[in-house]
């Protein structure tokens, strides 16, 4: 439990969308157990698609270069919110929530460091940005589909 918290951590790091998108959707399908907390509403039948459509919109706008790196306080700032939020989450349905907040959060610290510096190597090495963007857009996606299938 405190491993896949760590890891939708991480996944918050790198998109801060994408990892309470696939809470959202794990709560409303059944495989997250949240009915009766206050994160009963990650279940509710909207909050999925919400959710989806801002991961959406976060992918594109990661490709503009207006974009502010995920270390400016206001980005590391949401991430770790969103890490901490799917981090409870993933406690709560095991009865340890704060244990699940902390381990988000540790995850969005590794996730947003982790993955600035491997973009920033991976834009080096291609001499672009965009490439490594879509790399860690993959990353991100494809972690948060693991760790929905984890969950039940």
């Amino acid at each position: 439990m405190y491993g896949l918290a760590l890891l939708i951590g991480m996944v918050a790091g790198l998109r801060t969308f994408t990892a309470p998108a696939a809470i959202s959707w794990a709560a409303w399908s059944g495989r997250l157990a949240l009915e009766g907390s206050w994160l009963a509403f990650l279940g509710y039948a909207w909050t999925p698609w919400i959710f989806t459509v801002l991961a959406l919109g976060e992918l594109v706008g990661d490709q503009l270069p207006s974009t502010p790196s995920r270390t400016v306080p206001m980005q590391f700032g949401a991430r770790l919110l969103s890490g901490a939020l799917c981090g409870a989450a993933i406690g709560a349905s095991r009865g340890v929530l704060l244990g699940g907040l902390l381990a988000g959060i540790a995850g969005a610290v590794i996730g947003t460091l982790g993955g600035h510096a491997f973009r920033m190597r991976l834009a080096s090495l291609f001499k672009k940005d965009p490439p490594a963007a879509f790399i860690e857009d993959a990353i991100a996606i494809g972690g948060a589909w693991l760790i929905f299938q984890a969950l039940s």
